[in-house]
């Protein structure tokens, strides 16, 4: 009886799996693989030593489990999607405005670069470092300065700086290297690979959102020393 039992069993799990209306069918393969390997262990099961029935109950439970962290997956995917669409729909808003962001590099060309970096200790002796791409070292003496914010303006005009991209650091008397901050006009928001939303910054170049630091505002005049 048994034996037939389970049979029926094959037989309905196979009609339920071709209308899909059997829980473990939802046209996924992990579904199909599952359902396939449970119907065997059934029908290959000894009728006189049958397999003990809560151990098919925990391997529905496990396929559940696996579908529906799939579906979370699928689901965490979207919204991701989703949120990068309406970050880039806010950003663009901001386009204009003047942005500060953490930066390690700067874009030197006719307008002047703005920028600033903390001290934690006073510095009797500061200086800006900036490497071109041929290595050659522009080095712009801050002179002494307190401990707090460091505002600089880069004016290639001023400086003879050629244009071009810059590696910047901070030389000071104490040896603190405070990471550096830039302050530039935003001018584009895209969405880049994978849908990351990529900022384009005057005199900073491509940076991620996480690279915000502040909002401006929009200006059309150039703050100095």
């Amino acid at each position: 009886m048994q034996t037939n039992l389970f049979t029926n069993t094959n037989t309905s799990a196979a009609n339920q799996t071709s209308v899909g209306t059997n829980p473990l069918s939802t046209g996924s393969e992990t579904s199909l693989m599952f359902t396939k390997l449970l119907v065997a262990q059934v029908k290959n099961q000894d009728p006189l030593s049958p397999n003990d029935p809560a151990a098919f109950v925990s391997q529905l439970t496990q396929l559940s489990q696996t579908e529906a962290l799939q579906k979370l997956s699928t689901l965490t995917s979207t919204n991701a999607t989703v949120l990068q669409g309406m970050q880039a729909l806010s950003l663009g808003a901001q386009i204009g405005s003047d942005l500060t962001v953490s930066a390690e590099s700067v874009s030197i060309g006719e307008t002047p670069a703005r920028g600033s970096f903390t001290l934690e200790s006073p510095s009797t002796a500061t200086t800006l470092v900036l490497t071109g791409v041929d290595g050659v070292e522009h080095k712009v003496s801050l002179g002494m300065r307190a401990a707090g914010n460091v505002p600089f303006v880069l004016d290639p005009a001023s400086m003879g700086l050629p244009y071009g991209d810059y590696k910047m650091r901070v030389e000071t008397s104490t040896k603190e290297s405070p990471p550096m901050e830039l302050t530039g006009r935003l001018n584009s928001v895209r969405l880049g690979a994978g849908g990351a939303v990529v900022l384009n910054i005057a005199g900073v170049g491509e940076v991620s959102p996480s690279a915000i630091s502040a909002f401006n505002g929009k200006s059309t005049v150039a703050s100095t020393n």
